[in-house]
């Protein structure tokens, strides 16, 4: 079988939500359904508590990314746990050997350095190279990526903007000093100075991530889909999740509401939770419009294993849909910052700019237009700014954010 015409190059999903919404089910799920669709499909387990191969039943074959490459499950799939000791050994040695050299000077033991120097972004930097490398030998039509719990993914998606900035403003002029002084540093300072070596480390780093921050960034290329529970508490991170990959410049395609009390449970027991259920939906479908919202029923038994895995592909993708398929390739709204003012940017076409209203409610501006509302999670940096004005720029509305 071979994939749909429509893809070209490879297409990157990346699942996220909050810890405990099953996420990693939800992947895993797609998944399957790619590979049945004809897919060369990769699941990749972005979190460090990989739980990928329990997912589908494998935790005692895989060994829990023991071996760190990818794992033929069934025809078309594969999946990999990124193994962080042996990506250290591959590409980080003389970063690690450094920090490592650091940490003994402080009177910590060497098991204990070798473990701290493991610090954080290391898993999530090693899988984004995986990603640059698949995408460059073509290996496979689709990677879907199980993203650890909502704040490691947004650090994740951060990190290459982050390190391309460190390379380009702070890392030649740091080698540079570094260079010149370190003969006499090391002879009079308390710690050694890093080598050359440690240099080398980052830029060969660098170079098999550069270029991803822009791959993440392209909508016909990838998209985010949230998982979340109808929950008042897990609603409320899946907004603010939604509000920075918008803020990172990434595309949210779709939300999965996953494990929805099926409509035959008629126990009294239920009654509270059957409601609660139904008005958190009411809110989400109503702050995440237009963006699809799919419904998960919860299952009678534990999703485990190819055949269970299966069927939460049926229920997800019921009407055959492809998971890889384009439905959105622009972000619903950005943020910007000009002649030191902040706006926000809405995609509203066919909208008129008399029929909008503006005002701000806790922390997210709210945009009415006719009896449309839109709920729009505010960043941190505007949290405290309230609407001025707004103005249409073709089909965007921009409001202008004062304090």
């Amino acid at each position: 079988m071979r994939p749909p015409r429509h893809l070209r190059g490879v297409r990157i999903l990346l699942y996220s939500g909050k810890g405990g919404v099953g996420k990693t089910s939800v992947a895993a799920a797609t998944g399957v359904q790619l590979a049945r669709t004809g897919y060369k499909t990769l699941v990749m387990s972005v979190d460090p508590a990989h739980s990928l191969a329990d997912s589908f039943d494998l935790g005692g074959q895989l060994f829990h990314g023991a071996t760190g490459e990818p794992v033929l499950v069934t025809e078309r799939l594969w999946i990999q746990e990124v193994n962080i000791q042996k990506e250290i050994k591959k590409h980080w040695q003389a970063i690690a050997n450094y920090i490592t050299s650091l940490l003994r000077t402080t009177g910590i033991g060497d098991v204990e350095a070798e473990e701290m120097a493991i610090f954080p972004g290391m898993e999530e930097l090693s899988a984004l190279m995986y990603v640059n490398q698949y995408r460059r030998s073509g290996q496979f039509d689709v990677v879907i990526l199980d993203c650890a719990p909502t704040a490691e993914s947004l650090r994740f998606v951060s990190l290459p903007t982050t390190l391309d900035w460190y390379m380009k403003h702070v890392f030649s002029w740091e080698r540079k000093l570094l260079k010149a002084i370190r003969p006499v540093a090391n002879r009079v300072a308390p710690i050694e100075m890093p080598s050359e070596k440690y240099f080398d480390n980052v830029q060969d780093l660098f170079s098999k991530i550069e270029g991803i921050d822009t791959l993440l960034e392209d909508g016909n290329i990838t998209s985010v889909r949230l998982v979340t529970n109808a929950e008042k508490m897990v609603l409320r991170e899946t907004q603010r999740a939604f509000v920075y990959f918008s803020l990172h410049g990434l595309t949210v395609d779709q939300v999965v509401v996953n494990r929805l009390f099926p409509a035959e449970i008629h126990d009294a027991f239920f009654g509270g939770w059957r409601e609660n259920q139904a008005k958190v939906l009411g809110e989400i479908e109503s702050y995440f419009a237009p963006i699809p919202v799919s419904k998960v029923p919860l299952f009678q038994s534990e999703v485990l294993g190819i055949g269970r895995l299966g069927l939460l592909a049926d229920v997800l993708y019921a009407d055959g849909a492809d998971p890889a398929a384009l439905t959105r390739t622009e972000r619903p709204y950005t943020f910007e910052r000009k002649d030191g003012h902040y706006q926000v940017r809405l995609h509203m076409p066919f909208a008129e700019k008399k029929e909008i209203g503006l005002f701000k409610k806790d922390d997210e501006l709210v945009v009415e237009l006719g009896t449309l509302r839109r709920h729009i999670g505010l960043p941190t940096s505007m949290s405290d700014l309230s609407p001025s004005g707004a103005r249409m720029e073709g089909s965007t509305l921009v409001v202008e954010m004062r304090s």
